[in-house]
């Protein structure tokens, strides 16, 4: 394939007329470039912003030129003199074909060059889209510009960070660390070359666990190291290593497999700032969930029938909520796009809320749930709890599933549907029981437990559930059997327990479950609190 056929194809990635251009400097949009698609050759005035750009053939009329950056085009021969009416102009930064450029006087200009298989409207192309906002110059943190430079620097060789079809959204710029001519040429067209073994090692990549090393079979080619980004069991790109220009570091495929985690969570944000149908239909969710959106209107913003089947999901991450939620929104997003593409979800406090059109099979759920929680601790180190409310017949009813989902998470498991801990719920819908009708014999043994260190409750908890069976109370309890006769024994003579007074003993089992509950609920608060104060930056 020739060049010229390689850069063609790069005019796919011209932006949309919509978003208006914000000020960059030449100093960022060199740096976002790279040297490899435009180099400075002289010229001081970094810092000063660019405008759009400007082709400019020499003896043609000369436009307005502003703050344009120019592009010179025609014979070399007639250069010298382009450049000298640009500068009488009022122009100062001018683009010239080739690497290597002889010029007597440059005209106070700040020159810049371009290979010459760069083609025109594709420099064109990268200049405007580089201008736009949420491109890699404007995007304050997290580009994949400065991502690729970090990664590349750990790993100690040349990076890109592609689509799955090989466009490239990113590579390094860091100097010492050559390219060959296959990167040279897919950083020019933002593309990779199309090869006969393209598509056998993306597939090889695509479908391994980790890294895969690809041994070069051309002096000029040099080694490669691949990795798939995955945010669960969607592919969102793949990370490019050469090897040998220089020399990897020795736990370069566990740097890597770090790499991508990292670049998952930046592609994930990426995808959804710019998705603005993500953004209408996740506040059509809102309104819907907080009664402010009739069903109706819901269902016109949600593009659902009124009457779809759906399920409400509620996922909150176990600590540090306010932070974690923000990072995992997308992976949430992504996750319910994957069950349904009329899915939708919304950032509502510290919980992130999904909806899912039915049907919901309860094995269905779970796996999405706990495929969720798996993809945010491996792409983020973020344990979430995941709670799944009932199918209900329509959108009218998805409050009532946003309701039960909260719930469920209350039961405390990190992913459960509402069939999972139904009994749970039942018990724990019962009214708190008020001090004053508290039985003696439970009040006892709460006190006896909280000043003595010792395990009545839990031990009296166990023989009610389990029927009075010693045994099982002993194994669940991880004891002897004559220890657990002896706690039996003693709950009988020190406390007055009547263990088989029909209500009472009912009610015994009942104040103490739930008394107990609270204890723990109250213990996982205190640890989640002391977390966060002690890591406030994780």
């Amino acid at each position: 394939m020739e060049p010229g056929d390689v850069v063609a194809r790069s005019t796919t990635i011209l932006p949309p007329p919509n978003p208006q251009p914000r000020p960059v400097t030449l100093r960022e949009l060199l740096g976002a470039l790279g040297p490899h698609a435009l180099r400075l050759v002289a010229g001081q005035r970094l810092d000063e912003p660019i405008g759009e750009p400007l082709i400019y053939g020499p003896g043609e009329p000369l436009p307005d030129v502003g703050d344009s950056i120019v592009f010179v085009t025609g014979a070399r021969a007639g250069q010298p003199e382009a450049l000298r009416r640009i500068a009488a102009a009022g122009g100062h930064t001018v683009v010239l074909k080739a690497w290597k450029q002889e010029i007597g006087d440059d005209h106070g200009l700040t020159l810049l060059c371009t290979p010459d298989e760069m083609a025109w409207r594709h420099l064109d192309a990268l200049i405007t889209t580089a201008r736009l906002p949420g491109s890699a110059v404007n995007e304050p943190s997290g580009d994949l510009f400065s991502l690729a430079n970090a990664i590349a620097a750990s790993l100690g060789g040349p990076v890109t960070i592609e689509e799955t079809t090989g466009r490239i959204m990113a590579y390094s710029n860091l100097p010492g660390q050559d390219i060959d001519p296959i990167r040279r040429l897919a950083i020019l067209g933002r593309q990779t070359p199309e090869r006969p073994t393209n598509a056998v090692e993306y597939q090889a990549v695509l479908t391994a666990p980790g890294p895969v090393f690809f041994e070069s079979s051309h002096p000029d080619y040099a080694d490669r190291l691949a990795v798939a980004v995955r945010a669960g069991h969607q592919v969102l790109g793949v990370i490019w290593v050469l090897c040998g220009r220089p020399q990897l570091v020795e736990d370069a495929d566990r740097v890597l497999i770090d790499a991508a985690r990292t670049t998952a969570m930046h592609l994930l944000r990426r995808r959804g700032s710019h998705d603005p149908d993500r953004t209408r239909r996740g506040e059509a969710l809102r309104g819907l969930l907080a009664d402010t959106l009739d069903a109706p209107a819901a269902a016109a913003a949600l593009a659902l029938p009124e009457a779809t089947p759906v399920v409400v999901g509620v996922v909150r991450p176990v600590t540090q909520p306010g932070l974690h939620a923000a990072r995992v929104a997308d992976l949430v997003a992504l996750h319910g796009e994957y069950w349904h593409s009329g899915a939708a979800s919304v950032l509502d406090g510290d919980d992130l809320l999904l909806l899912l059109p039915g049907p919901a099979s309860t094995p269905r759920l779970r796996k999405l749930g706990t495929d969720l929680a798996t993809a945010a601790r491996r792409s983020a180190g973020i344990a979430l709890r995941v709670g799944f409310g009932p199918e209900v017949s329509g959108l009218d009813q998805a409050r009532r599933s946003r309701q039960l989902a909260e719930r469920v998470l209350l039961a405390g498991r990190p992913v459960a549907v509402l069939d999972d801990v139904r009994s749970e719920l039942v018990l724990t819908a019962l009214p708190d029981d008020d001090e004053a009708l508290r039985l003696a014999p439970v009040r006892s043994v709460l006190e006896h437990d909280a000043t003595q260190g010792t395990d009545y409750a839990a031990t009296l908890l166990t023989y009610l559930g389990t029927f009075g069976n010693i045994t099982a109370t002993a194994q669940a309890l991880n004891v002897h059997e004559n220890t657990a006769r002896y706690r039996v024994r003693r709950l009988t003579e020190r406390f007055g327990i009547e263990l088989g007074a029909g209500d009472e003993t009912l009610v015994t089992w009942l104040q103490l479950r739930n008394a107990c509950r609270r204890l723990q609920a109250d213990t996982r608060r205190s640890v989640s609190d002391d977390s966060g104060r002690a890591d406030p930056g994780a």
